[in-house]
């Protein structure tokens, strides 16, 4: 079986081969780039599993880099490396796409058990359903994508894929934050998570809905959750 293969894109030498060091040894294929600007073209060239994407870069910041690799490789996994602790920063980051958030100083422990998760989320999502239509909105969950009537579409990032792909498997029934929380994201219910729920189902909503102000496919079920209504004509 193919080794899972992580890249680790970190400008510091010693915190990269740290990094590094233990995913190896935890068994994990591993490529550096030390750039963001050469971080889009080694994930092209060597098709990693995940990413592991740190925010302050020598040219392109992470989230220049993010934003990139969500338009070209929307369903990779991203967790995104950072010294910076402040909320603002972290939610920026979830905006943009990233599938968790690690703020530095972090152990190994903790790095690698966040990996685990966020590889495990993306291995254990529901494959088979790969299409839907909403409304007049025709979506491919296996590439990532919505297809408007005038042939325009959106990019669905790896996480909105998974959070639509949920809610369409359970179809009528209302899906609350925590459930959604443990099954798509494998996290915990904390305040911050919690927001992050409500922050991609807007995102979600802009490239789904006709009207995302009113939305009428991904409804709130007031007390219970989100719901992805069964009148999908």
């Amino acid at each position: 079986m193919a080794q899972t293969r992580i890249m680790v894109v970190e400008d510091d030498a010693p915190i990269r081969r740290g990094l590094c060091d233990a995913l190896r040894y935890a068994g994990y294929a591993v490529e550096e780039c030390p750039t963001g600007d050469a971080a889009l073209a080694t994930a092209c060239a060597v098709s990693p599993d995940l990413l592991l994407l740190d925010v302050v870069l020598p040219g392109k910041d992470g989230f220049e880099v993010l934003r990139e690799v969500r338009d070209s490789h929307p369903q990779l996994p991203v967790i995104m490396l950072t010294a910076r602790g402040t909320e603002d920063d972290r939610v920026r980051g979830l905006k943009l796409g990233a599938d968790d958030y690690v703020v530095k100083p972090f152990s190994a422990t903790e790095l690698l058990a966040r990996v685990e998760a966020v590889l495990r989320r993306s291995a254990e999502r529901p494959s088979d359903l790969r299409e839907l239509q909403l409304g007049d909105r025709a979506v491919n969950l296996e590439l990532g994508q919505v297809l408007l009537p005038n042939g325009n579409g959106h990019r669905l990032s790896d996480l909105e894929t998974r959070l639509l792909r949920y809610l369409a498997v359970n179809r009528g029934r209302p899906v609350d934050r925590k459930e959604l929380l443990q099954r798509v994201w494998g996290g915990n219910a904390s305040e911050m998570e919690t927001r992050a729920v409500d922050m991609h189902v807007r995102r979600l909503r802009e490239k789904v809905e006709q009207d995302a102000a009113n939305p009428t496919l991904i409804v709130t079920v007031r007390g219970k959750g989100y719901m992805l209504a069964l009148e999908l004509s």
